[in-house]
């Protein structure tokens, strides 16, 4: 809020990355919303308690980054954005739940602990495979594919409006702490008194602006029908990500491979 022109690049610079050209961002927009979907599917369905077992999922969007040359600490910091929600959620699960679970010679670990960082990490990883696919395919793209799978159009412009208007709303609420900053020369971000009014007056502006918006949609002949053009075809190499990735998460869910990569190292330490 304080520095608007960061914020606007910091919500481009994932449509900047969707630009690049790789291996990755030539498969079909299809096959990686599919694919996402089924990441998505496999990370929540692990329990809990199951800590280790989710651990080998944090490769795939490793791979992808490094395959699609997306700069890894861009990312991450804005799946760090989230991490609040994410801790709120788990918050209580160490008060409320102090069974042991894992008994060391110098600490007990809890399972309201262990299921507090089985959380962080699902929230983690489920976030940062949703920015990786935007970041490798873009929001326009991402739309085709959800058209294709017969998503209710109605959900699709809901979607890209809102994800495209998202920088509107930024800049108002540039103008705006601009304006207050030029009306309080010497203080130091906004009083807590003001963000009552400053809330109410955004979005007031923001009402008018959407009005703006879609009066002058309407005039350029929108009809209610957001036409994001035709896509190239699923090719064998399309079917072939999406059975691959499917086929090592469904690996990684009924096998925990690094309790098994253990047991290999004690079997050769004996």
């Amino acid at each position: 809020m304080s520095n608007p022109a960061d914020s606007l690049y910091n919500i481009r610079i994932l449509d900047e990355f969707a630009d690049k050209k790789s291996i990755i961002h030539d498969v079909h927009p299809l096959m990686k919303v599919l694919t996402t979907g089924a990441y998505l599917l496999v990370t929540v369905s692990f329990s809990n308690y199951e800590l280790s077992g989710m651990l080998p999922l944090i490769f795939y969007p490793v791979i992808i980054m490094t395959l699609a040359d997306i700069p890894m600490v861009p990312v991450f910091k804005r799946v760090l954005l989230a991490l609040p929600l994410i801790i709120g959620i788990g918050l209580f699960n160490p008060i409320y739940d102090k069974s042991p679970m894992l008994v060391l010679p110098w600490i007990t670990i809890s399972g309201g602990w262990v299921s507090f960082f089985a959380i962080l990490i699902k929230g983690f990883l489920t976030i940062l495979a949703a920015l990786i696919l935007i970041a490798t395919t873009g929001m326009t793209r991402i739309a085709s594919a959800l058209r294709t799978i017969r998503i209710p159009g109605v959900f699709i412009i809901q979607l890209l409006l809102t994800y495209r208007y998202i920088a509107v709303l930024v800049e108002e609420a540039g103008r705006m702490v601009r304006a207050y900053s030029l009306r309080s020369a010497g203080e130091k971000g906004i009083k807590f008194r003001d963000w009552g009014s400053l809330t109410g007056h955004l979005l007031i502006r923001s009402i008018e602006r959407a009005q703006r918006v879609y009066r002058s949609m309407c005039c350029r002949g929108f009809t209610g029908e957001y036409h994001i053009g035709r896509e190239k075809g699923i090719g064998i190499g399309d079917i072939l990500y999406f059975a691959g990735w499917s086929l090592s998460f469904v690996i990684i869910r009924y096998f925990n491979i690094p309790e098994m990569i253990g047991w290999v190292m004690m079997g050769v330490r004996r």
